[in-house]
């Protein structure tokens, strides 16, 4: 009985000593970083989807667009410049708790294969957002605030290089595979509200739980639809071994608005992603973001 009470209190200061190196392994101005990060990527995918959202509605100014699109958005309004560094800043403290994750695994994602697959997932978003937060900079230096129109060519053209490659269709092809199947777990993990495992729940409001869990369910469902899209663009360049087929975001909302009834569900998609950046920026706010 004595050595099972002495086995608890050394397992209870192994946990506390976990506890205290994690609280070293993450500063608190790396998580301050890391929290504005996720605002500053929710308040740039509430803005795509009110402009998109507009757009369906036929509202002046209005526009199928995507997170590039957005930020040239900012950049032509007054004090556009301001805002941008501020999403930048916020947006390389996205980056860094990327990488974080990738490198760390704060939440013991394992090394099995689900567990690797997320880390890269991690490492490509990582990617992915450093690229945006360029975009951001390069926007905010620049007295033009030009449209990104740029960028997109230098997509098709790497797109086009990697197409000549002999194993050019194959990889392509890949890629809207992972696209789709990123889709399709960004739409069960709405559907069956796995997200809720990332906040802590235990020190939020009645009313913040119920806005994470509505915000979370219907922008992560229409986030995957709009990631099987792109998906299937991949594929579909894969398929004819073109690089002129269309792969964005704003492709992706296009696409929607030209089905029958497209207006109707460009609006629900629309609005489904500006309630993701709402739910991004409670992430934010409310997420877990200690190595334990």
């Amino acid at each position: 009985m004595a050595g099972a009470m002495n086995d608890a209190k050394r397992a209870a200061r192994r946990t506390e000593q976990k506890a205290n190196q994690a609280s070293q392994d993450v500063k608190p101005w790396v998580r301050g970083f890391a929290r504005f990060g996720y605002t500053a990527k929710g308040a740039v995918y509430v803005l795509l989807g009110i402009l998109s959202l507009m757009a369906a509605l036929g509202v002046s100014g209005g526009k199928t667009t995507g997170t590039k699109g957005a930020l040239a958005t900012i950049a032509s309004k007054p004090y556009g410049n301001i805002i941008l560094w501020i999403t930048a800043v916020g947006l390389i403290g996205y980056v860094m708790w990327r990488i974080i994750q990738v490198v760390k695994d704060p939440e013991h994602e394992g090394k099995d294969t689900s567990g690797i697959g997320k880390r890269i997932a991690y490492l490509i978003s990582g990617i992915i957002y450093g690229a945006l937060a360029y975009k951001a900079i390069s926007l905010a230096s620049s007295s033009l605030g030009s449209s990104g129109g740029s960028s997109g060519n230098s997509k098709q053209s790497l797109i086009a290089k990697v197409l000549s490659q002999p194993t050019g269709q194959w990889i392509i092809g890949a890629v809207g595979v992972v696209i789709i199947g990123y889709g399709l777990y960004e739409m069960y993990k709405g559907f069956t509200e796995k997200f809720k495992k990332e906040f802590k729940f235990g020190e939020m409001n009645q009313g913040e739980k119920k806005l994470v869990r509505r915000t979370g369910k219907y922008g992560l469902l229409a986030r995957g639809v709009v990631m099987l899209i792109i998906g299937y663009f991949f594929i579909q360049m894969a398929m004819t071994a073109s690089s002129q087929q269309a792969t964005g975001l704003d492709a992706a909302l296009g696409e929607l608005a030209s089905q029958p009834y497209g207006r109707w569900l460009l609006g629900i998609v629309s609005l489904g992603l500006a309630l993701f950046g709402v739910f991004q920026i409670l992430k934010g706010k409310n997420r877990h973001l200690k190595i334990s």
